[in-house]
């Protein structure tokens, strides 16, 4: 039996069509407040329970064989910093003690590439590069930190334990409507498109899910990898997808102190609603930073190989359309 915590997320509920898909059995844990869409006629046993409950993962942990914990709160707004850090910290330790306590054979925590010391342009960031529970960028980053460094002190104490590090995440069956899911539905949109200068790395979900998997059964405990994907800039983003929805719309690059000033606006807009950010210092910030990462360990010792970001920009847009991708 095979546990997932975090399964209705993005790449938890594709980590569970991947995992099926080897004919494994799956248990997913969710919140007794979960929206389980992501999960419906997926052939899974489903268990309600809470990172920060221990009796709980207790429960769900019985005769389990491997552990994937993606459960996490990703928020690049203020006002989340509580909750963040019970969830990612706390929440990550009570995981890793709960497995170790039953036993399992193996746990798989997928952290993030922020929890890496954010690095100046022109270096290579790589596995090599340190956590950075200190990080100054902001609390996400300071607790997915802290989360793995938990769970290597439990591998310290006999957890047999794998981490990995995926880049920005996108792809299809993204029922919860990710921050980047959003851009590029956007950017098929008849209308004048606001951009900024910037750049990030993009790694397909279904790549991180079959890196996951890779992990456990390859991975080297204690180690970490980072899966990653491919840089492109923000204006070419909108270039494919524009080139796969056939239109072609005129955009301003906004400089980059215009946006700055955006963003100290709509925060506190963006917390009341709960609208989606478009802008914000942590988002503007990451696009600016160097994100020239490697995932030359997980392709050499776990054969992990992500595919062209075309692809996955052109199955983020049919799976909207109701064509549902490999």
């Amino acid at each position: 039996m095979i546990l997932v915590t975090g399964a209705t997320g993005h790449v938890g509920n594709v980590l569970v069509r991947e995992l099926l898909a080897q004919e494994q059995q799956v248990r997913a844990m969710t919140l007794p407040n979960d929206n389980c869409a992501s999960l419906e006629g997926l052939d899974v046993e489903r268990v309600t329970g809470n990172v920060l409950d221990s009796a709980s993962l207790d429960r769900a942990m019985d005769n389990v064989d491997v552990v994937y914990h993606l459960a996490g709160i990703i928020s690049i707004l203020p006002g989340a910093e509580a909750l963040m850090r019970k969830v990612n910290v706390d929440g990550v330790r009570n995981t890793a003690q709960a497995a170790l306590r039953a036993g399992v054979r193996r746990m798989v925590h997928i952290s993030s590439i922020h929890a890496f010391r954010r690095m100046p342009h022109g270096v290579c960031i790589d596995e090599h590069v340190p956590f950075a529970p200190d990080s100054p960028v902001g609390t996400y980053d300071r607790t997915k930190a802290e989360g793995t460094l938990a769970v290597l002190e439990t591998v310290e104490q006999g957890l047999d334990a794998v981490i990995a590090c995926p880049t920005g995440v996108i792809g299809p069956y993204d029922y919860l409507d990710s921050e980047m899911g959003n851009v590029i539905r956007n950017f098929a949109q008849k209308r004048l498109h606001f951009l900024v200068e910037g750049a990030y790395d993009f790694v397909d979900v279904r790549d991180v899910a079959r890196g996951l998997t890779l992990a456990a059964e390859k991975g080297r405990a204690g180690e970490t990898y980072i899966l990653s994907g491919a840089r492109i800039e923000i204006a070419q983003i909108k270039q494919v997808v524009q080139e796969f929805a056939g239109i072609r719309t005129p955009h301003i690059v906004a400089p980059m102190w215009v946006a700055e000033l955006v963003a100290r606006i709509a925060e506190p807009f963006y917390r009341l609603t709960h609208a989606i950010p478009k802008f914000t210092h942590y988002s503007l910030r990451t696009v600016q930073d160097n994100c020239n990462f490697s995932h030359a360990k997980a392709q050499m010792e776990l054969g992990y190989t992500p595919r062209p970001l075309r692809e996955s920009i052109a199955d983020v847009l049919g799976w909207r359309k109701g064509y549902s991708p490999a």
